[in-house]
């Protein structure tokens, strides 16, 4: 633990040189509990700047991201992002802009203006919505902002403030956080269970709206098993029949985007991941963007600054003031959506739909090459995404054990254990930006997996032996978490 984590030597820190002191004298100087005394709040370390250098090198190497490898991560497309939108999104006059400049200085926010505009008005195109916020700053905020909408229209339309439709329906095919996002706006969920083609089955769908009581439903169109909704414009109708709203999670559009419109199938309300579809960064906490878009009736529920007028007209409308509805200050993550804005530059339309041509051949390939070895228990056809499990894996092998061994072969494991309705499951995305000879080098890795489960179990279900941490006591992480540096403390006394 010492060496990898703490190279406090006392006496061997870098070299001081006289502009770093001209700089201190200009300088306040710190507070004496922050001062480098031995004795500090901090505890800044003694460590020469070659030693320093080395060691965030030594743990950049040690992590593993989607510019390393293969990151077929099902549901949460974990596509390149590619570097030239980073380096534009980083210009001087979009980093240094300040919000408050609309109110001082209109004139030197045209061009930001524009581009939301821009943004909000491609959006649009590509979803068959009317009007946009950027506001919310993730896929989640999008859907709590989106079903806070949805309570703020149908409350509007009866007498009294406790609403009557009270309920939202989630199919078990949904994306993970939409039970959260609604029980979060105070609706009861209604659990919808998938037929045995692993899509929405109309008679469950009709016993469930029959009581009057549901405000929508949220829907993940292709589902989490990848697969299509057949039946929905014949869902969206019914449920519109019932005086309630559809509502689209967006998590899944890289397996549409450009072919068809969420609006165009009936739906009401969308949100979009920008770091799964348009190729933002992912993970880490954020920044992220979930732009959220409406129909023309609901446009005067949106929270926040607005790209579209409600009518289909681009006119970006820079609100500063105090909205009890807003999710977020200001316009929104501001620098993720410029990334967005040029990824669609970039591609044009012509290239979204030629981009999610390519993610649905991938894997489609995928899937018939995993076939022999991996059980794939929903066998249509797919759109991004396909759902995989362990069934038939020799000497008890589980996913979980494939997943761990997969680490030692150099790829990012699957989504894994999710969707619940699959026994062991592998969400498998690979994504429009792996070329062929990654999905052969996936394929090949997953055969190897199974050819060492046969022959040396132990093994796979050790794994992973070849990167920093090894496999996690799962008991005692439970039991005993280590959630502080005392706690850390302890832990290696205990090794010790």
């Amino acid at each position: 633990m010492k060496t990898i984590f703490n190279l406090d030597a006392p006496g061997r820190h870098a070299t001081r040189f006289n502009l770093e002191e001209k700089i201190m004298e200009s300088t306040p100087p710190l507070p004496e509990n922050l001062a480098r005394d031995g004795k500090t709040l901090l505890g800044i370390p003694d460590v020469p700047e070659v030693e320093l250098v080395r060691h965030f090198i030594a743990l950049s190497r040690k992590n593993y991201g989607v510019d390393n490898g293969m990151y077929p991560l099902g549901s949460c497309t974990m596509k390149y992002n590619p570097k030239i939108h980073e380096m534009l999104a980083s210009l001087e006059g979009f980093t240094s802009i300040h919000p408050y400049q609309f109110l001082q200085d209109k004139e030197s926010c045209e061009g930001i203006i524009e581009i939301m505009n821009e943004l909000a008005s491609m959006l649009a195109t590509l979803t068959g919505m009317d009007a946009f916020s950027l506001q919310p700053a993730s896929g989640a905020h999008g859907e709590f902002t989106g079903l806070l909408i949805m309570r703020d229209y149908l409350l509007s339309t009866q007498e009294g403030n406790k609403l009557h439709k009270n309920k939202i329906i989630v199919p078990d095919t949904a994306h993970g956080t939409n039970p959260a996002s609604a029980a979060v706006c105070q609706f009861e969920i209604i659990e919808l269970e998938s037929g045995d083609d692993g899509l929405i089955d109309l008679g469950y769908l009709e016993a469930a709206l029959e009581p009057g009581d549901v405000a929508g439903i949220m829907l993940t169109n292709p589902n989490t098993l990848g697969l299509f909704e057949q039946d929905i414009l014949r869902i969206t109708e019914m449920v519109h029949d019932a005086g309630g709203l559809c509502y689209y999670d967006g998590a899944n559009l890289n397996g549409l985007c450009g072919l068809c419109r969420p609006g165009d199938m009936g739906f009401d309300i969308v949100h979009l991941n920008l770091h799964k579809t348009f190729s933002t960064p992912h993970g880490g906490g954020g920044p992220g963007a979930g732009p959220l878009g409406v129909k023309a009736f609901l446009a005067g529920f949106l929270v926040g600054s607005q790209g579209m007028d409600g009518m289909g007209n681009c006119s970006f409308d820079p609100k500063l003031e105090v909205d009890s509805r807003n999710v977020k200050v200001f316009h929104g993550n501001i620098g993720v959506l410029i990334r967005a804005y040029c990824y669609l530059k970039s591609l044009g339309f012509e290239g979204m739909r030629k981009s999610t041509k390519f993610a649905v051949f991938n894997a489609n390939y995928l899937k018939k090459r995993v076939g022999n070895i991996l059980n794939i228990p929903y066998d249509a056809r797919c759109y991004h995404e396909f759902v995989a499990n362990d069934e038939g894996f020799p000497n008890g092998i589980t996913t979980e054990d494939i997943a761990k061994r997969m680490l030692d072969h150099g790829i990012h494991a699957p989504t894994i254990y999710f969707p619940l309705i699959v026994h062991g499951a592998m969400m498998i995305e690979p994504t429009e930006t792996e070329d062929l000879s990654r999905l052969d080098g996936f394929v090949h890795v997953m055969k190897s997996i199974k050819e060492e489960a046969r022959d040396n179990p132990d093994m796979v279900k050790d794994a992973p032996s070849t990167t920093p941490v090894s496999r996690l006591d799962q008991v005692k992480a439970a039991r005993h978490p280590v959630l502080t540096v005392d706690d850390l403390k302890e832990m290696v006394k205990d090794e010790k």
